[in-house]
């Protein structure tokens, strides 16, 4: 039989020509006069004519057949894809409940199909009498010649005398045990490093896999749902053994301590998680608009909060104020003509051995100065600024010496007068084009002393007041500063950037992102990227890169136009891509490491109350209490 001989539906058995004149021959059981030459002809001529309307039609083999197969030494193509089949041929000699669920929950999607044997008690007894015998008479001749019985062969009798036992008594059963396992993948180099992923985590598991060379087509015919076992490679397990290896198993993520994220769709248990016992605490949220995922954000900030970790967060839209004002934290407006500025020249003035601030601090700067210049600087402008800013610093006193990084930091307008001062007509057209933001229209913003201070558990940095072309620059300064009062005071902190798309707009902007994504954890920190932009995040490599230095990811709802970058960025399945694109609000795929889950997010009441932006609850909120305090009461005489 063919690959997919299987699928092929039964065809009618059509009488041939002569069962057709043997019929016509025949009358209620009477035979009937010959027919003559030329219904015999008429007959063969509509019979040819059915057989070729037949062959014209389609069938259900056609549709869903693919286009081609072709089976070579150790994969298969079927279609425009690859496949690797694989069989199990041994298995750990001391396994527990679920040991297998690292393998069901393997991070590419790989098909996996397990047989099971059972076998009559009376003959595996029998079997084993003549076994114990021979185990046995081994012995005796050992201790008869002299010599001490064999160790293993003295193990091999006691573990068959006490199996010998256990079916006996009907405790324990005799079965065989098949594994096989199929990987696929769009090209063949993604398939050999999904292979060798594939036979990392069963090695972990004390399983050894092999390819089933020459044997790909009935391997895979071995792992489609059709109950096929093509392989025969099993391997002697009992009752106790083979109930670990039940495969029908649901993720868990619920730790001992941690932040309550909410239910696990699959088996309603609490996912509760605590981010920094992962390699790193960074995580990232994509999702569409309008699916929750601020609300999840803000409902793990809180709760955060009351686990002893500081929050900072970048706010583009105002959706944390007025959760900032009920925990008691310092909500920061940035804004031309508001009193709270940052200066993006500052340095922490925190020595480290293993890191020239002054440098970072100059690149951090020159990546602000291009983005204000228009995103892009010609090389001889690169070299000339950054000629400019180490000479800026020099001028207030400040060298690579850590002794004087704590003097008063220099502000754009020191380095507005030595772009001037310089004699190149590149430094006089970068001078220019800065007047804008100290005389023009953004004068204020990037320009003055700091004034903040981050002091509280809590801290809010909101842009809504600035124009939209400030708002990447903004949000570079306040990740700067941010950055550099993290590095004077190491705490547990978590830093939300809402609307991380803006940032991956600029390419300096995303790689300052990417680098304190890639430094997070040395300071206690965990970074938390939000975007509703998918497309813009994931086109930027240092978007990529962010996505794969978090440990931590929370899928919602998705959009079907980015879906199928998600599939691909995330390896999902077909059933979670549908999942996203029907989930409801608050509902998705939460990642942790190795595992994820499906999740509900849930809050309470008076956390809901807190956190929710929909405008219809938020009216109806106000109207009450303006109903509680008397402000505005309604007129009962017009009902």
């Amino acid at each position: 039989m063919g690959l997919f001989d299987f699928l092929k539906p039964k065809q009618a058995q059509r009488p041939n020509i002569k069962q057709v004149l043997t019929s016509a021959e025949k009358t209620n059981g009477s035979p009937r006069s010959p027919v003559s030459k030329e219904e015999e002809l008429a007959l063969d001529k509509e019979r040819r004519a059915v057989e070729k309307f037949t062959r014209g039609m389609i069938s259900v083999r056609d549709i869903i057949a693919p286009s081609a197969i072709e089976v070579n030494f150790n994969t298969m193509m079927i279609g425009n894809k690859y496949f690797r089949s694989y069989f199990a041929v041994k298995f750990p000699a001391v396994v527990s409940p679920n040991w297998l669920e690292p393998l069901i929950n393997f991070e590419y999607p790989i098909d996996i199909s397990t047989f099971y044997y059972p076998h009559d008690t009376a003959e595996i007894l029998k079997i084993l009498r003549r076994r114990i015998a021979e185990f046995q008479a081994t012995l005796n001749i050992e201790i008869e010649a002299g010599r001490q019985g064999d160790p293993i062969v003295a193990k091999q009798l006691e573990d068959a005398l006490a199996f010998q036992s256990q079916l006996a008594a009907g405790t324990e059963k005799y079965f065989q045990y098949a594994l096989y396992i199929t990987v696929h993948a769009d090209t063949i180099e993604e398939l050999n490093r999904i292979s060798k992923n594939l036979e990392g985590t069963m090695a972990t598991l004390g399983i050894i896999i092999k390819v089933a060379t020459l044997q790909q087509e009935e391997a895979f015919q071995s792992t489609i749902p059709y109950g096929w076992d093509k392989i025969q490679m099993f391997q002697n397990l009992q009752t106790t053994a083979i109930a670990t290896t039940f495969p029908f198993v649901s993720s868990e993520l619920t730790q001992d301590h941690g932040v309550l994220y909410g239910i696990n769709l699959h088996n309603n248990s609490l996912v509760i998680f605590d981010r920094f016992s992962l390699p790193n605490a960074n995580s990232v949220v994509l999702a569409a608009s309008g699916s929750g995922k601020s609300y999840t954000v803000k409902l793990e900030a809180v709760r955060s909060l009351m686990l002893g970790v500081k929050i900072i967060v970048i706010d583009p839209e105002k959706e944390f104020d007025r959760l900032c004002a009920a925990v008691g934290g310092d909500y920061i407006s940035f804004s031309q003509d508001g009193a709270q500025k940052l200066n993006p020249f500052e340095l922490s003035g925190v020595y480290s051995p293993d890191e020239d601030e002054l440098r970072f601090k100059i690149l951090t700067v020159a990546g602000l100065i291009k983005i204000m210049l228009g995103g892009s600087i010609t090389p001889e402008e690169a070299a000339i600024l950054d000629r400019a800013l180490i000479l800026t610093y020099k001028e207030k006193g400040i060298t690579p010496d850590p002794s004087t990084h704590s003097k008063e930091p220099p502000l754009l307008e020191d380095l507005y007068k030595i772009l001037n001062a310089m004699s190149e007509e590149e430094a006089h057209s970068m001078a220019r084009r800065l007047e804008t933001y100290l005389r023009g229209s953004a004068a204020g913003v990037f320009d003055r002393k700091s004034t903040v201070n981050i002091n509280s558990d809590f801290t809010v940095f909101s842009i809504r007041d600035l124009a939209d072309n400030l708002r990447p620059m903004a949000m570079y300064v306040m990740l700067d500063y941010i950055w550099t009062k993290i590095k004077r005071d190491k705490k547990k902190r978590l830093l939300i950037i809402d609307e991380a798309w803006i940032m991956m707009q600029h390419q300096d902007a995303a790689r300052f992102v990417y680098s304190i994504a890639k430094r997070a954890r040395k300071y206690g920190l965990g970074l938390t990227t939000i975007t509703q932009d998918v497309d813009d995040f994931l086109n930027s490599d240092y978007g990529k890169a962010i996505v794969s230095n978090s440990s931590m990811q929370i899928l919602l709802k998705q959009s079907p136009s980015t879906i199928e970058k998600l599939q691909k960025v995330f390896y999902l399945t077909e059933g979670e891509k549908s999942f996203l694109l029907s989930a409801g609000i608050g509902q998705g795929l939460f990642f942790a490491g190795a595992n994820h889950v499906a999740i509900q997010v849930v809050a309470s009441e008076d956390e809901h109350k807190l956190i929710t932006t929909n405008p219809h609850e938020l009216q109806a909120m106000q109207e009450r209490e303006n109903m509680a305090s008397g402000k505005d009461e309604p007129d009962l005489t017009s009902r």
